[in-house]
This record gives C-alpha cells, sequence and structure tokens, in this order.
C-alpha cells in the first residue's frame, strides 16, 4: 500500500567544509600533484559552477554514451529491479551522489506505481543541490517518503547505519567507480560493505568495455565541450589560487589503453613554460609536450565488475545491461 507521507527536512551528517576549508584542500591538493613526477591534478577540483555546467553540456553529446545508455537501461529494467529491491518488504533507498536524480528517478516512479514500501535517502556533499532536489521530489512525487542527508559519503552511511535501522539498497549509479584506481575502488567498496547487514543490497554502476574508437570519442568530443571542461581546470587555478596559467598553451589529449582498460585525460603543455601560483608562492617549469594527468576512467568486462564485488565482500544477484551491452548495473547482495 503506497503511503502519503511529506518530505523530512533536510539532514546535514556533517559539518560542510567552509570555503576557507575549500580554499586549503584546493591549494594542498594542487601543490601535492604538481610537485610529483610526472605532475597530476585531482579530477576532484573539475565541478566548480562552471565545470558543472560543462559536464552537463558533455552528457548531452552524441558521443557521450554514459548517461544515455545507462538510462535506457534504468527503463528497459526498472520492473525486474523495483521487484527485487521490495521484495523482502520496506527498505531504504540510498543514493549515493544523488545529484538531481534523474536517472534514480526512473526507479523511484516505478517503486511508487508498483506500491513498494520505501524510503529515498539522496546523499550528496552539496546543500543546495539536496535543497534543489527535495523541493523537486516533494512537487513531482508528494507521496514518496524521503530524506535527504548532506554530508560525505562514509559520514552519511555512518549516520544512516545509526540512525535507520531497516534494510537498505545502495546505489551508486554512473561510471564513478571507474573513477577510482584499483585499489581504491577496492577501498571504497569495502567500506560501503561495512555499513551493510545481511539482505542488503547494492546497485553498482559499471562502464564496460567496447569499441576503443567509441570510449575516445566520449571524452574527445568533435565540439570540443570535453576539451574545455579539462582546460577549466587550470581556469579554476588562475581564479582561485592566483595562478597564471596560458590556456593557449595547453590542450587537452585523451588517450585510451585497450589492455589495461583505462581512459586517460590530459593537458599537455605545447611549450617550454614556467607558471606561478601566487596562493602558494610555488613556481612550475613545464617542458614543451610534458603532460598533466588529470583523470582515469576505468572500463571493466563484466567478469572483473562481479570478482570486484565479490572481493569487496557482496555477491552477484543480477547482472543488468542495455540493448548495446556498453553498460552495466550489477546489483550485488549480502549474504
Amino acid at each position: 500500500m503506497q503511503l502519503n507521507h511529506t518530505l523530512h527536512p533536510l539532514t546535514i551528517v556533517s559539518q560542510q567544509s567552509d570555503a576557507a576549508t575549500t580554499y586549503a584542500d584546493f591549494a594542498k591538493d594542487i601543490t601535492n600533484g604538481l610537485n610529483q613526477t610526472p605532475k597530476k591534478l585531482s579530477s576532484r577540483w573539475f565541478y566548480d559552477a562552471k565545470g558543472s555546467k560543462l559536464f552537463q553540456q558533455i552528457m548531452d553529446m552524441p558521443e557521450y554514451y554514459l548517461t544515455r545508455c545507462e538510462f535506457d537501461l534504468l527503463n528497459e529494467h526498472k520492473q525486474a529491479m523495483a521487484s527485487q529491491f521490495g521484495k523482502e518488504g520496506f527498505f531504504h533507498l540510498i543514493d549515493l551522489g544523488a545529484g538531481d536524480a534523474m536517472k534514480t528517478k526512473v526507479l523511484i516512479r516505478e517503486l511508487t506505481a508498483t506500491g513498494q514500501n520505501f524510503e529515498y535517502v539522496p546523499v550528496d556533499i552539496s546543500v543546495d543541490a539536496m535543497q534543489e532536489l527535495t523541493e523537486d521530489l516533494h512537487e513531482e512525487m508528494p507521496a514518496v517518503l524521503a530524506q535527504a542527508v548532506v554530508g560525505e559519503y562514509f559520514d552519511a552511511l555512518k549516520w544512516l547505519q545509526e540512525n535507520k535501522s531497516a534494510r537498505k539498497v545502495v546505489l551508486f549509479l554512473g561510471s564513478n567507480v571507474g573513477n577510482f584506481e584499483t585499489q581504491e575502488s577496492i577501498n571504497f567498496l569495502k567500506s560501503i560493505r561495512s555499513y551493510l547487514q545481511p539482505g542488503d543490497k547494492l546497485l553498482l554502476g559499471a562502464d564496460l568495455r567496447k569499441d576503443p574508437e567509441t570510449i575516445i570519442d566520449a571524452y574527445n568530443d568533435a565540439a570540443g565541450i570535453t576539451a574545455e571542461f579539462n582546460l577549466n581546470l587550470l581556469e579554476r587555478m588562475n581564479r582561485e589560487l592566483g595562478a597564471n596559467f596560458n590556456l593557449q598553451a595547453f590542450q587537452h589529449y585523451a588517450l585510451y589503453d585497450p589492455q589495461e582498460g583505462v581512459m586517460k585525460s590530459y593537458l599537455v603543455s605545447r611549450t617550454d613554460q614556467q607558471v606561478d601560483i601566487h596562493a602558494t608562492g610555488q613556481s612550475y617549469t613545464f617542458k614543451a609536450w610534458e603532460a598533466i594527468h588529470t583523470e582515469s576512467s576505468h572500463k571493466y568486462t563484466l567478469q572483473q565488475i562481479q570478482e570486484l564485488g565479490k572481493v569487496c565482500g557482496f555477491n552477484t544477484e543480477t547482472v543488468f545491461m542495455e540493448k548495446n551491452q556498453y553498460f552495466a548495473d550489477v546489483l550485488f547482495t549480502v549474504d
């Protein structure tokens, strides 16, 4: 029976980083990365206001298959997913990195339409994003019981473990797990597992291996939006840290290794140059054609993603794929 509920207020489970802390973390990460050999920058800093808008544009590009494929997958398999989520009664649907919940809403609508008894718990670090999502859900689906949680993933999971005792279905959609290096992905999923109990589930999105050209095109679109997105990291450093990067002196470069299944993005210096960062008091010399690594995105075989789950304490329940078999959402269970 569908219950009629109103949304709870936002729950903040950890103190949000203020601007000064964010600034300090940004400066520290940049210093650490540019002092390495070879140089690297963390992709976590892509998403300032401009970067987030550019990524929205990337997702709309014809070459960027990932979002479109998972959206199609969820629409194709929503009935089966809803049935498997709810077959043991009430559960908390925990959406890690919910954002605007565009894809998750496919599942929420199906769960609601089939009368599943659940509470939706979107989790995100952004107060603004969760406030907007809360208001949006209240307007679109006022019958859905929901409580947005603001905080880092593991702070939120700890809070949920302590305050929400019912069964949990955790969503980690998109290809976000692929942004971790292998050991990082294992550590991440083991941490999620540590907050779950027998009967709980994890729906994990994974980008699958495919024609290398298809993958390369997705990270190097013809319109140059991905290049602008990558270069925006330098622009952000100029704006927030007082750096003097000449964006025209760097170029975006995307490279896929089909043996390792890793898509890598770089910023390559076109010439010998020196860059100064006022906020840190550091100067960096770049040789012509020296590269800064900015992002890795791992692509998986089905066997690899299932083995990853097994290593982290999960058992594969169901593998869902869309018609092209470009993308999989794997439903894991905890025994």
